[in-house]
């Protein structure tokens, strides 16, 4: 089964002066064409095709397709990081911050599937690294959600593991439900706040005491 994906259409071509052409948009189409038939099997006439303006008019806004890649994966950490950031500054306990960090993170993930399968399901150029700027912003976006974990363990209410190690198995366990269900969409999945709730409930009452 493939993931959550139309298959790319050739979109009628857009008349001349017909307006700017948003860089949105092209980003969109992208995603879409990426996940469909990956980066190899992406080409900036398709894309173009797919947005329907000339491969010309596209490179007018992006050098080439690891250049539209990059500003993907950078926009989508500069919202996750946004929400992380905005969420770790709370008043809150820090076993509820952790909590809510990760629900965000899920139905971001989940609202979002072309997005998530290409940023975070390996669907970029086998060893190409990102961007010096935009692999920090994904190191701030783990970093600081992995700070409110350790603020968990400083109160000394972690059971298992370390902070380190608590933070990346919580991620990687609500990583895997939403990469199972955005690349799965066929499969008759139980409700899906439901699932969230119950990786929440059981990750976090057996890693953190109340």
């Amino acid at each position: 089964m493939s993931a959550v994906v139309a298959a790319p259409r050739k979109t009628a071509r857009k008349a001349k002066g017909d307006g700017h052409l948003r860089r949105a948009e092209i980003l969109e189409a992208a995603e879409r064409i990426f996940v469909a038939e990956g980066y190899e099997g992406a080409t900036i006439r398709k894309i173009a095709d797919e947005v329907g303006v000339s491969s010309t008019a596209l490179y007018m806004h992006f050098q080439d397709k690891s250049c539209i890649l990059a500003e993907i994966c950078e926009r989508t950490y500069r919202d996750l990081l946004a929400a992380n950031s905005e969420i770790a500054e709370r008043p809150l306990d820090p076993v509820v911050r952790t909590r809510m960090m990760l629900d965000a993170y899920m139905r971001w993930g989940l609202e979002h599937p072309n997005t998530y399968q290409l940023v975070y399901c390996g669907s970029s150029p086998a060893g190409q690294p990102l961007p010096e700027g935009t692999a920090e912003l994904s190191r701030q976006c783990f970093a600081t959600f992995a700070c409110v974990v350790c603020e968990v363990a400083a109160s000394g209410r972690l059971r298992l593991g370390s902070a380190e190690s608590a933070a990346q198995v919580l991620w990687m366990a609500c990583h895997g439900v939403v990469a199972l269900m955005t690349s799965r969409p066929n499969f008759d999945w139980a409700n899906r706040d439901e699932l969230m709730q119950i990786t929440l409930d059981s990750m976090l009452h057996g890693l953190m005491g109340d």
